[in-house]
């Protein structure tokens, strides 16, 4: 449009030179003959998966946010100061509304746009799909937001779109997956350009029913008769739910840079979450875990503990790669040497942890004087270096998740599901565990490793013992899904977790003494779209507060 409005003024002055110039020629001379006509919607789709984990300044908020929330993180100034101290941050908290919406959000709209009026049906119920999981990203964190107006600006002239309630939200979701897989065919237009599923639509169709599995199960207690209904139809919907993991929707990136100071993250080329995990301060890498995520995994004797977490020496390590990490895993557990998990609202030196004489750093610092012999924050474990490339997959859902709604769905009442709840509970373990060694090559946990766990950590007796051990397998399982851990934590109340005020941080909890439940919305859009803004306050009480639950958040 503004090319449009300069060159006007140009071209009526060469309409009175010329003016027997035709129409057709003065049109040609105002087109750009390098720019396509218009953007392909397979190439919208493919930008919108990739920004999903490759949006370097969106999924900043995982880190300082949702990791802490959830207790997986914690120790980094990033994580610790934001999430652990519940520090109200307006620039950080909107970083998923002002990244999504007009970028994944916009592209997805205008595809669904031009796909249907290219008639193309296969893309188009991709788009559409796809758009509903990118919606449940954002409802999910601020509750009502703009959905059904939310990028028409352009093709409907919808510049302030209406907040939508999050149950008006969550009724089209099941709407939209239901109408989106019944249009998937076969023998329809392919899907090119799709980097989870290379356009299979087969897969698309299972994608589409297991997230109504997971939404069913969202709504399940505000709304168990809608969620009992959903959660039996897309078991029994055309193409079936994921089965087993070559049905994941895992979004593949490259491997890139991962230095701070060239801007390789701009084209989402990459696992943008695995470079802000990796960090860009090898003395305080941020993927310190925390002692809850810790000490959950490590009490209950589960094999992936070290495979999670290790113990490393980072005074070598380059600010490009964490190839040089020094790792004394085997030497600390050899020694019996104490560890030191930061709790919640703790930083990397709060308490500072004990230190500890290392044979394998006494023989490296004979030929580098600059190493240190007694060891301190190397007892803090550590996020494994598996999980810090950049080619590591951008998780939307797996069939292990598929095996843990399974489980909690066999517990409720009257609700149509074959098969026992310990029986899926076994295989999304199982399921869980073999998904680090597919996706992050990890080592894989024997048959042994297995049985001796499950022995140990059963499924329970009672529902709630079920209930519990079923979410909190899920959320070990979400690690790598930050966005689907803190909505499962939040939904299903397990594991229950403690405010950092109970571990003796109140005093410097600025936001509050509990755990926030949500995030504000962003403050400028008091201005931008003040009747939806003021809409959706005053369905909360007036107040933008981050104690406000979500809608389906009833527990």
């Amino acid at each position: 449009m503004k090319l449009h409005k300069i060159f006007t003024p140009v071209l009526a002055a060469l309409a009175l030179i010329a003016g027997s110039c035709s129409d057709s020629y003065m049109e040609d001379l105002n087109t750009d003959p390098s720019k396509a006509d218009g953007i392909d919607p397979n190439a919208q789709l493919t930008t919108a998966q990739l920004q999903t984990y490759g949006d370097l300044g969106m999924v900043e908020i995982y880190r300082n946010y949702h990791y802490a929330f959830s207790q997986m993180l914690m120790g980094c100034w990033n994580t610790t100061n934001y999430g652990g101290r519940h520090t109200i941050d307006n620039n950080e908290m909107c970083r998923i509304w002002t990244s999504l919406y007009p970028n994944a959000i916009k592209n997805l709209t205008d595809g669904i746009h031009n796909s249907e009026e290219e008639g193309l049906t296969n893309v188009n119920a991709a788009l559409r799909i796809y758009r509903v999981y990118m919606m449940s990203l954002i409802t999910d964190v601020y509750g009502d937001a703009p959905f059904s107006e939310a990028g028409l600006g352009y093709i409907a002239e919808k510049f302030n779109p209406r907040y939508d309630t999050q149950e008006e939200i969550y009724a089209a979701f099941f709407n939209e997956l239901t109408d989106a897989c019944g249009a998937l065919s076969l023998s329809g237009d392919k899907i090119t350009g799709d980097v989870i599923y290379n356009g299979d639509v087969n897969k698309w169709k299972k994608l589409a029913n297991s997230l109504r599995l997971r939404f069913a199960m969202r709504i399940s207690d505000v709304d168990p008769d809608k969620a009992k209904q959903e959660f039996e139809e897309a078991l029994m919907a055309d193409g079936g739910v994921f089965t087993s993991a070559s049905d994941d929707a895992l979004i593949k990136y490259m491997e890139v840079s991962f230095s701070f100071g060239q801007d390789t993250y701009s084209d989402y080329r990459g696992n943008a979450l695995s470079k802000l995990l990796f960090g860009n301060d090898p003395a305080n890498n941020p993927s310190y875990l925390c002692s809850t995520f810790f000490n959950q995994m490590y009490n209950s004797g589960d094999p992936r503990t070290f495979i999670f977490a290790r113990f490393y020496y980072d005074g070598l390590m380059s600010l490009t790669s964490p190839d040089n990490r020094i790792d004394l895993t085997e030497e600390i557990l050899s020694k019996g040497i104490p560890m030191n998990p930061r709790d919640p609202g703790a930083y990397s030196w709060e308490p500072w942890p004990a230190g500890y004489d290392s044979d394998i750093m006494k023989e490296i610092a004979e030929n580098n004087p600059s190493v240190e012999v007694s060891m301190t924050r190397e007892t803090e474990p550590k996020l494994a270096n598996n999980f810090l490339k950049s080619d590591n997959p951008g998780v939307v859902m797996t069939y292990a998740e598929v095996n843990f709604l399974m489980a909690e769905a066999a517990l409720k009442e009257g609700w149509a599901v074959a098969g026992s709840a310990d029986g899926y509970y076994k295989t999304g373990v199982r399921a869980s565990m073999d998904f680090l060694t597919d996706n992050y090559g990890c080592r894989k946990i024997t048959d042994e490793e297995f049985s001796t766990f499950i022995a140990n950590n059963g499924i329970g007796y009672t529902n709630e013992q079920r209930k519990a051990a079923i979410n909190t397998q899920a959320w070990i399982l979400h690690f790598t899904n930050p966005s689907e851990a803190w909505a499962n934590v939040r939904r299903s109340g397990y594991p229950r977790l403690k405010s950092p005020a109970e571990y003796g941080f109140g005093q410097f909890l600025t936001g509050g003494q509990e755990i926030p439940v949500r995030l504000c919305y962003p403050v400028l859009e008091s201005s931008y779209n003040k009747t939806g803004y003021d809409e959706a306050l005053d369905r909360m009480g007036g107040s933008n507060s981050w104690y406000i639950p979500m809608w389906w958040d009833v527990d």
